[in-house]
C-alpha cells in the first residue's frame, strides 16, 4: 500500500505491520541548551564541554529524553494519524548517545489495535525505531495511542428490517 504524507489515518485505516519511515532532523547545540533550561536537566555531560572531555564519550551528549520528544514530534508526521490522546510509553531503550549534529529519523511499525469507545476509537500499541545517520539505532520502543475511528452512518429508513406495510 502507497502512504501519502498528505493522509490523515484513522484507526480503520491501520493494520497490524504497517510501517512507515518519518522525515530526518539535525539535533543542534542550542537545541541541546534549551532543552537544559526547559527540563532543568544541567548534568554536565550535556552543558559543561570541558567537564563531557572527560566522560564517557569525550563529548556533551544530547538528553535521552531531547531524543525522545523530536522522535515524538517526527513520529507524528509518519503517519499522520487523527491522534487523541498519547497513552503510555510501554517501554523505551536508549542504546546510542545523540550528538550536536547528529541527524535523525524513525521508523513507526503497528505491532497492535485494540478498539474502544464502541468503535468510536480505538488503541495503536507502535513499535519505534530511531536512527542516526549511519543507520544505527540509537532509540526503539512501545507505546501506545488513542486514535479516532472513522465515524459509522446510521442506518437509513431504507434499511430497517421488517415489512413497514400496515397488516
Amino acid at each position: 500500500m502507497t502512504h501519502h504524507s498528505w493522509t490523515v489515518w484513522t484507526f480503520d485505516d491501520l493494520a497490524v505491520g504497517d510501517e512507515w519511515e518519518t522525515p530526518r532532523r539535525t539535533l543542534t547545540q542550542a537545541e541541546i541548551v534549551l532543552f537544559a533550561g526547559l527540563s532543568g536537566d544541567f548534568n554536565p555531560i550535556h552543558v559543561d564541554h570541558h567537564a563531557a572531555q572527560r566522560g564517557p564519550f569525550g563529548r556533551p551528549v544530547a538528553h535521552g529524553l531531547l531524543g525522545l520528544a523530536i522522535a515524538s514530534g517526527l513520529f507524528s508526521q509518519a503517519p499522520r494519524v487523527d491522534t487523541l490522546a498519547f497513552l503510555a510509553i510501554l517501554e523505551w531503550r536508549f542504546h546510542q548517545p545523540l550528538f550536536p549534529g547528529d541527524t535523525i529519523h524513525g521508523v513507526s511499525r503497528v505491532e497492535a489495535l485494540e478498539t474502544s469507545g464502541g468503535g468510536r476509537r480505538g488503541i495503536v500499541t507502535w513499535h519505534r525505531n530511531v536512527f542516526n545517520q549511519d543507520d544505527r539505532l540509537v532509540q526503539e520502543g512501545r507505546t501506545q495511542t488513542l486514535v479516532r475511528a472513522r465515524p459509522k452512518s446510521k442506518p437509513s429508513r431504507d434499511t430497517i428490517v421488517g415489512d413497514p406495510t400496515p397488516q
